[in-house]
């Protein structure tokens, strides 16, 4: 017979380190609550009215004592902020550089997942063991909460916004995933399953085509087997000859607009004087807003695809232009 869980699995190596600082927090509220709780007592009970206990030398103020009384907390509430401080950083600063991108979409009321080689879940994540994994989450509607306790990872997903977290995950098995997010309805069933496999059970998986299952799937709202088609790289770039991007955005920078090669992580200068970095956000807002910030040295001519291009097909134009460097030639498009 299995003992109370009293937390989750710990299943990254995020969890035992939050898992740390929390029963640290326990046992300095416990101890406290435990010394001043019996000192209220004692002193309750012994100097009593009628009690003989003398009370020769009483004092109303002690410095002593109120500087104690002051230090000790504060030091202790600076350790669990710096210690605090520290981990959130770690959970949401930038990923390790061999992280395993994987795009995240949320929407009443699924996960919608696009792994980069093009295979696409609902509701359900399979990841490698060991491999630091990025998420480049958002929502195509409210705001969402990408919750696997499991893993003590938390981060909102918000329409409009990329927002990134990343973990590594170390013991395979199937954990839950929830929108910890009120976000309509039927939000208690924006639920899913993370399935954490041996690297080479991944590399089987992703041959396949997302249909090898080493684990029993879930039967909720929404979950479907993985779908292998064109990676997101190739889909971005078939939509990106579709809507003729490339009539105006060629190899080198051009009279109508610049060039997309080199584009990403680049210092960007605008009409207005102001400096911007290319990433995911700066691409996605030049898509669908393309006024909002025009490049210097070009007229705002661009047309807006706000509303003509859900976040799937977004995500794949950002993630072929993400693609694009700067020594790759291509072929001028003829008018």
């Amino acid at each position: 017979m299995k003992g109370v869980q009293l937390l989750p699995e710990q299943a990254s190596t995020f969890a035992s380190q939050v898992d740390l600082l929390f029963w640290f927090l326990v046992a300095v509220t416990v101890f406290f609550t435990v010394l001043i709780g019996a000192l209220v007592v004692y002193f309750a009970l012994r100097y009593r009215r009628g009690s003989t206990a003398s009370r020769a030398g009483a004092k109303e103020t002690d410095l002593r004592l109120e500087i104690s009384w002051s230090l000790i907390p504060l030091t202790i509430g600076l350790i669990v902020f710096v210690w605090a401080a520290k981990l959130y950083a770690s959970a949401y600063g930038p990923p390790p550089e061999n992280a395993l991108e994987i795009f995240v979409i949320g929407k009443q009321w699924m996960w919608h997942v696009q792994h980069p080689n093009g295979i696409r879940e609902n509701n359900e994540l399979h990841i490698p063991a060991g491999r630091p994994v990025k998420l480049t989450m958002i929502s195509q509607d409210v705001i969402h909460s990408f919750f696997v306790p499991a893993f003590r990872i938390k981060r909102d997903v918000l329409p409009g916004k990329y927002n990134v977290v990343w973990f590594t995950a170390t013991k395979p098995g199937k954990y839950h995933l929830f929108c910890a997010e009120y976000c309509g309805t039927q939000h208690s069933r924006m639920i899913g399953w993370v399935y954490v496999l041996e690297p080479a059970d991944y590399e089987k998986w992703l041959a396949s085509g997302g249909e090898a299952r080493p684990y029993a799937t879930a039967s909720g709202a929404g979950t479907m087997a993985g779908v292998s088609t064109a990676s997101l790289k190739e889909a971005g770039e078939k939509l990106y000859t579709q809507l003729r991007c490339n009539a105006c955005h060629g190899a080198t920078d051009g009279q109508r607009g610049p060039t997309h090669y080199g584009l990403f992580g680049k210092k960007v200068k605008m009409r207005d004087g102001t400096v911007v970095t290319a990433d995911e956000e700066y691409i996605r807002e030049s898509i669908l807003r393309p006024l909002a910030k025009v490049v210097d040295g070009y007229e705002p001519i661009m047309p807006s695809y706000e509303g003509l291009l859900n976040e799937e097909r977004v995500l794949q134009l950002v993630a072929y232009i993400k693609s694009l460097e700067s020594s790759t030639k291509v072929a001028e498009v003829k008018p």
